[in-house]
C-alpha cells in the first residue's frame, strides 16, 4: 500500500512539474488565484481535522502540519501574484 502511495506522488511531482512548465506567463496570475482558493479550501479542512477531539494526537499534529503549510501556500502564492501585477503597473502612477 504504501509503495502505491509513493508511486502516485512521484507522477504527480512530476505531472505537475510539466504542466507548470508549460503554462505561459500571462496565464499564470489566474492560475495562481484559483491555487489560492483551493489552498484556502484545505486550510478550513486542516482546521476541521486539528480540531476533532476523537481523532487523537496524530490528527492534532498532521492538522496542525496541514494548516501551517497551506498558509504558506496561500500568502506565498499572493505575495508572487501581487509582484506579477506590479510588473503591468505604470511607471508613473495612473496618470494616462
Amino acid at each position: 500500500m504504501m509503495g502505491l502511495l509513493f508511486f502516485i506522488f512521484v507522477i504527480a511531482v512530476f505531472l505537475g512539474i510539466e504542466l507548470i512548465a508549460k503554462v505561459p506567463s500571462q496565464l499564470h496570475t489566474p492560475l495562481m488565484s484559483g491555487s489560492n482558493a483551493i489552498s484556502g479550501i484545505t486550510i478550513v479542512g486542516a482546521l476541521v481535522a486539528a480540531g476533532l477531539p476523537q481523532g487523537g494526537a496524530w490528527v492534532t499534529v498532521l492538522g496542525v502540519i496541514a494548516v501551517a503549510a497551506a498558509m504558506i501556500n496561500v500568502v506565498g502564492g499572493y505575495l508572487v501574484t501581487d509582484r506579477m501585477l506590479a510588473m503591468f503597473k505604470r511607471k508613473g502612477g495612473d496618470k494616462p
